[in-house]
């Protein structure tokens, strides 16, 4: 197994990541009311461009692979569509009409369209109109009662899911009259004018909705849950109950992002600072193993690296051992450190090493989880990642063994 591609592009969380269609830039959002444009250079990422429109936090980036557009979001209740031009970016005001902040958004697969989720319990389908020259959004609000939190499209640019805070998972049309050709009946449903409420669903334990995505033919969708829950839903026809509904119940800290790498796997991540490969079909679902193999790379980086002290751990009180067990045992249900040499699969789901630096690549959260590469077959061959601890990181899927002796066979 190779090992993973490790970049610290902050000292301090991202809020937003896309990645442009050759791969050969990234958006992030380093905390702040700016995104900014890093150029690959070989093994290391230089910045090259600012997008600066916002007034308050970026929350959201998306990067459309076909038309070259990124739209950003942010809590001052606007998005921008930004356009290359010999002059730089340009950006254009889109016409959301919420009054909180939006809160996530995503490019339709044609890239006509795009979706932006809010804590106005609206979601705004977003489309460009010609008449007037600016982007407008039709809202969808029945029957949204907090916020919306995640967005995924259907591979066919007419379903869309959504995850919200009350723990529910929602399966719209979002077809828009005049833009596009009238949809045919799907398997989620066959009545689809624009809002219209195709399927919901409730996380096991009530957590709220961290994350959803439908599966590369669009008959799944899966979500993630604060309950420490995945959810998988496979589709059987038109106002007809699922097929299957499995839910994964971790031993673990929830996952904040997941995506799909084929009809059978998938790749999520959150708090426990490792992305974890789940395999299955609608006969179950169990855990695979981490992605995070301790012997593919030596991890974690050097403290001038990462940004912490030498001395380990963040604060001052990094340096207390009777601190740093106090704080496994709190944020990672440890009951102690793990001894020299501990490995992941060895010593815990997170476990922190003697200096207080947690054994895994990423040192804090993973809020994001995405597609970087496929194969001959359509499959993903790579994801990346990125966090609270600033860092990108370019995973190989295939390979690996971290959590398989511990955490395999757990299905529902």
């Amino acid at each position: 197994m190779s090992a993973p591609e490790i970049f610290q592009l902050s000292l301090g969380p991202l809020t937003g990541i896309a990645f442009s269609p050759d791969r050969s830039q990234v958006c992030v959002c380093p905390n702040s009311n700016e995104a900014q444009i890093y150029t690959r250079n070989g093994d290391s990422w230089d910045l090259t461009d600012t997008l600066a429109e916002h007034d308050k936090l970026i929350t959201a980036i998306a990067w459309g692979p076909n038309t070259n557009r990124i739209v950003t979001c942010s809590q001052d209740r606007n998005a921008y569509v930004w356009t290359q031009t010999e002059q730089g970016w340009k950006p254009a005001l889109v016409i959301l009409k919420i009054n909180r902040a939006a809160t996530s958004v995503k490019w339709s697969p044609h890239e006509n369209k795009f979706a932006v989720g809010s804590g106005s319990r609206i979601i705004a389908i977003c489309h460009f109109d010609e008449e007037n020259n600016w982007w407008t959004a039709k809202q969808i609000k029945k029957p949204l009662r907090s916020t919306v939190l995640s967005l995924d499209w259907h591979p066919n640019n007419y379903l869309l899911a959504a995850g919200t805070a009350d723990g529910k998972t929602y399966v719209y049309s979002g077809y828009i009259k005049g833009l596009e050709a009238k949809p045919e009946a799907t398997i989620w449903g066959d009545r689809l004018p624009t809002g219209q409420l195709l399927a919901e669903f409730r996380s096991p334990n009530g957590g709220w909705i961290h994350d959803v995505s439908f599966s590369p033919s669009g008959d799944a969708l899966a979500f993630v849950a604060h309950d420490s829950s995945l959810s998988i839903i496979y589709a059987s026809g038109p106002n007809e109950p699922p097929a299957a509904h499995i839910v994964v119940k971790l031993p673990a800290l929830p996952f904040t992002n997941l995506t799909w790498t084929s009809e059978s796997s998938i790749v999520a991540a959150g708090h426990d600072c490792q992305p974890i490969l789940f395999t299955g079909s609608q006969s179950g679902w169990a855990i695979s193993h981490s992605l995070d193999d301790p012997s593919s790379t030596s991890k974690p980086l050097t403290p001038s690296a990462t940004g912490l002290r030498s001395g380990g751990g963040v604060g001052r009180l990094g340096n207390n051992e009777a601190f740093n067990m106090f704080k496994a045992a709190d944020s990672k249900g440890q009951r102690g450190l793990a001894p020299s040499g501990a490995t992941p699969s060895s010593a815990g789901l997170t476990p922190v090493g003697p200096d207080g630096l947690l054994l895994t690549v990423h040192q804090n959260t993973i809020t994001h989880v995405e597609a970087y590469e496929w194969n001959q077959s359509g499959e993903v061959s790579k994801i990346f990642t990125a966090g609270r601890d600033g860092r990108l990181v370019l995973w190989p899927v295939t390979g690996g063994k971290g959590l398989a002796g511990r955490m395999a066979g757990l299905q529902v």
